[in-house]
């Protein structure tokens, strides 16, 4: 029986890392069809990299893509879709605050 040439561990890796790059692309865009080109063009640079087999390479490529993620990462992002903190409650006043009359 041949072996597979990387774990399945490893391909669950990359498919973690695909998604994640494209929520955080999608955290920039507001419109689906804005976004739509990004996320073609990052299928498009994972697809680049699927047949290398060099180890030291693939780690390389994987940091720097772990790298990039996070100097991509949005200061406020949907964390649960776009329905997130839409309806929050209005905050609670205490006395002290509250400058009326």
């Amino acid at each position: 029986m041949l072996q597979p040439a990387f774990p399945v561990v490893h391909k669950q890796y990359v498919t973690s890392l695909y998604r994640r790059s494209l929520r955080t692309a999608l955290d920039w865009y507001v419109d689906r069809s804005a976004w739509r080109p990004v996320a073609l063009e990052i299928r498009a640079r994972f697809e680049a990299n699927r047949n290398v087999a060099s180890l030291q390479e693939l780690r390389k490529i994987l940091l720097d893509t772990e790298k990039e993620l996070e100097n991509y990462s949005h200061p406020d992002p949907y964390k649960y879709g776009s329905k997130w903190e839409r309806n929050i409650p209005p905050p609670l006043f205490a006395e002290e605050n509250y400058d009326h009359h």
